[in-house]
């Protein structure tokens, strides 16, 4: 397959309504798409990463540099046949979660055409011992009053999705208000585990014990800062209660995995396509921890458009021993999405492969060109003989 040339989308994704967390309240985000035009243009492959500067340090400015500066580097595998290629180019770019946002929208668009090129769905391009037929999403609430919570707790359960994640602050008592209302609305049938983005210390951590205990959390999400020295007494404590503590924004790279399995203080991953670095690099994450015995997560990042949706739909596929699965929210998150088809997930989180080849979807080139407008666009053709 000769590829003609790339180009490089920045996007503005609308909320159709406002999502909030510890950390910011969202009504878009803004990620990056990347379009590789192969065979004459007849063959069109779309990767997309999600730029999260308190993740990876990314934004989307730097991932089109980063993107940019892949293609030119002498080893792009511009006549592109087999899928070792891409392994290949992958494997030889940075290491550790500078670039992870980028390399996952590159390497997922690489994917995306030579699947369509050869006829595959990009899911038989990876090992499917661990592989299973459907996935079972469950749903995320954000940092939100009461009446909000309320409202989306009733559209879930009529869903009936009964994984739950939960977005917490530093208001005790608002946090105490979103647990109270959940469990008014679903009962004790219901699975919650609670993200807190970072933002508590020890201090406001041992706050939450109580709350912990009595609403039957059974997994926090990233509480504290990557490194911070009082994460081990606080593992320690919820270890005792039972709680597992999942690492996020400590977890983006195999180093961090590494580091976290000598250190011992979280128990689960929260393993996200975008911020791992694509397929190549995620799929090592996982068969690192499998080999540690650390449990895991797929999950993804607030504002996914379709094309991520269906690359996270390809992961939790191919692993069968995901604790949880997060995504595919498109239609209950997005205004307006670049892919024709709706991948949000549907009744009870249940969601089936995405037949076809490639990415299993079809990208909107009217709702591209619209999602992108007022961005310069990126095209890096390939280079002359």
């Amino acid at each position: 397959m000769r590829i003609d040339h790339i180009s490089v989308y920045p996007i503005v994704l609308p909320f159709s309504s406002e999502f909030a967390h510890s950390l910011r309240k969202r009504y878009s985000v803004k990620n990056i798409i990347v379009q590789v035009v192969a065979e004459q243009g007849e063959i069109n492959g779309y990767g997309e990463g999600a730029p999260r500067s308190f993740v990876t340090g990314e934004s989307q400015e730097s991932v089109v540099r980063s993107i940019t500066g892949f293609i030119q580097l002498d080893n792009f595998p511009w006549a592109l046949d087999d899928v070792s290629q891409i392994w290949n180019f992958v494997d030889g770019l940075f290491h550790g979660k500078a670039h992870n946002a980028a390399i996952c929208a590159l390497e997922t668009a690489m994917l995306d055409a030579l699947g369509k090129h050869q006829g595959k769905n990009i899911i038989d391009y990876f090992p499917q011992d661990s592989m299973i037929n459907k996935v079972y999403y469950g749903a995320a609430l954000p940092l939100a009053g009461k009446q909000r919570i309320v409202e989306i707790c009733r559209l879930i359960k009529k869903m009936k999705v009964k994984k739950l994640k939960l977005k917490m602050g530093k208001d005790v008592s608002q946090n105490k208000e979103i647990l109270d209302t959940v469990r008014k609305v679903f009962g004790e049938d219901c699975d919650l585990k609670i993200d807190i983005n970072c933002v508590w210390n020890y201090a406001l951590a041992l706050k939450h014990v109580s709350l912990i205990n009595n609403y039957g959390i059974k997994v926090i999400e990233q509480p504290m800062r990557p490194n911070d020295p009082e994460i081990s007494d606080f593992a320690d404590l919820m270890q005792k209660a039972g709680v597992v503590l999942m690492a996020d924004e400590s977890a983006c790279s195999l180093g961090d995995m590494e580091k976290i399995a000598q250190e011992g203080c979280y128990k689960m991953i929260n393993v996200r396509l975008s911020k791992c670095g694509g397929f190549r690099n995620s799929l090592k994450i996982i068969e690192y921890l499998r080999y540690k015995g650390i449990s895991f997560q797929i999950g993804c990042h607030l504002g996914e458009s379709g094309i991520l949706s269906a690359a996270g739909r390809i992961l939790c596929l191919l692993c069968s021993d995901a604790v949880y699965c997060d995504g595919s929210y498109d239609e209950f998150l997005l205004k307006k999405n670049v892919t024709v088809e709706d991948v949000s997930m549907g009744p009870g989180g249940e969601a089936d492969p995405l037949n076809g080849p490639g990415l299993g979807i079809e990208v909107s080139g009217n709702n591209l060109a619209e999602l992108s407008e007022g961005f310069n666009t990126i095209t890096v053709s390939r280079p002359l003989p």
